[in-house]
């Protein structure tokens, strides 16, 4: 129920549907209409209150006819009271002059039903029923059932309608405003899926940037440094460093190509997995120095792209955090085919740490290791796969990923 001035289509003129506004005006035209027919039978029957009728339904019409350009009407409940008193007076007046004023008892149970809230719209209904009952029974000197229920009747459908309505009107709007926050919630999952769709794209060149083109350079830089020393002693050394160097870099540009369009690494375009990390095996000791050990355990299968993507590049960050960091003497990486699973073992005879200290980029335990690691993981995550890192200061350290795969048809070892 309504407790306002006025009902909610009434405060807003403009939230009217082109149906309702028909509808109103058809309540003025048969106000106007009522009207006019009264005075018309006063005049024809040569009433002796003609005069009179006429006056007052002049009266009337107009008193009604400036209710809607009243603004304060659709804003205030007190307002609107006084003008209904006032057309209300009016019309007793009409219907005290001629039985033809009881028909616009119908019209005003709209318009006080319409203006009012319902616990004061009710009783004023209930009283102008009364009324038009009581002065068509002065008139007929006699109440029969007919005038008695007829009144009723018409009361009892304008309220219905009215409260019908109301309750209709009630649910398009929750519906509206359920639409707009359903509008509005699409739009914040919208961005909050550009959102996520930037920071993901942002991670994987982060990560790829990390796993190629910072572990080629740094490669170029230790290849360089060695050219620097080898130059006055041994130049031929220093040029072979040069070389693989200049090799690195065409490398690290084909790389950073493939990244951008997001391809698949060049190693794996040339060759199977093993091959691939066969090859990174003999590039890092080729750079670094260091005896690399690569093994194959199992048949070799086919793996998914993005699996034998994520081997690689976990791969290539482990060997260049032993290159960097361990300052070992062999490094053994191993590659191993299962059932359902395929996993991969670097494991170097160098310092060590402690991996609980290395939490972030730039950590003291390790410096520089923190996004390498984290980096790492998050391709085993993607993958449903999990990776640990064991590791003690003196003892070295092994970095061990599994992944679950397919099942696939064995293929020749290479």
């Amino acid at each position: 129920m309504a407790d306002d001035a006025v009902t909610e289509e009434a405060v807003n003129d403009h939230s009217l549907t082109p149906v309702l506004r028909v509808l109103r005006m058809c309540l003025h035209l048969m106000v106007a209409a009522l009207l006019t027919l009264a005075a018309v039978r006063a005049v024809a029957g040569h009433a002796p209150d003609a005069p009179a009728v006429l006056t007052t339904a002049a009266a009337l019409f107009a008193l009604y006819a400036a209710g809607p350009s009243m603004p304060r009407l659709r804003t205030s409940t007190s307002a609107a009271a006084l003008w209904l008193a006032a057309v209300a007076l009016v019309w007793m007046v009409l219907l005290a002059l001629t039985p033809d004023g009881i028909w616009l008892a119908f019209p005003l149970f709209f318009v006080q039903l319409h203006l009012l809230p319902t616990r004061g719209a009710l009783p004023a209904v209930a009283a102008t029923t009364v009324v038009a009952i009581a002065g068509f029974g002065w008139h007929t000197h006699t109440l029969t059932v007919g005038t008695v229920i007829g009144p009723f009747l018409g009361a009892g459908v304008a309220v219905a309608v009215v409260l019908g309505y109301q309750a209709l009107y009630r649910e398009s709007e929750q519906r509206r405003r359920l639409i707009e926050e359903l509008t509005a919630a699409r739009s914040d999952l919208a961005a909050a899926e550009h959102a996520a769709g930037v920071l993901a794209e942002r991670e994987r060149l982060a990560r790829e940037i990390h796993d190629t083109l910072a572990q080629g350079l740094s490669s170029i830089q230790l290849l360089l440094r060695a050219a620097e020393r080898a130059i006055p002693e041994r130049p031929e050394t220093a040029l072979g460093h040069v070389r693989h160097a200049r090799t690195a870099a065409v490398d690290n540009l084909a790389e950073a190509r493939r990244f951008v369009r997001a391809l698949t690494p060049p190693d794996l375009e040339a060759g199977s997995l093993p091959a691939a990390l066969e090859r990174l095996c003999a590039t890092t000791a080729r750079s670094s120095g260091l005896a690399v050990h690569c093994q194959v355990s199992g048949a070799p299968t086919e793996l998914p792209t993005p699996h034998e993507v994520a081997l690689l590049r976990i791969a290539q960050s482990a060997l260049a955090n032993t290159v960097q960091h361990a300052a070992a003497d062999r490094v053994e990486l191993t590659l191993s085919y299962m059932d359902t699973e395929v996993a991969l073992d670097v494991v170097d005879d160098g310092a060590g740490f402690l991996p609980a200290e290395a939490t972030g980029p730039g950590s003291a335990a390790v410096p520089g290791t923190g996004f390498g690691l984290a980096a790492m993981r998050a391709r085993a995550r993607a993958l449903q796969g999990t990776l640990v890192v064991e590791s003690a200061p003196g003892e070295g350290t092994a970095v061990a990923v599994t992944l679950p795969c397919p099942a696939a048809t064995p293929e020749a070892a290479p």
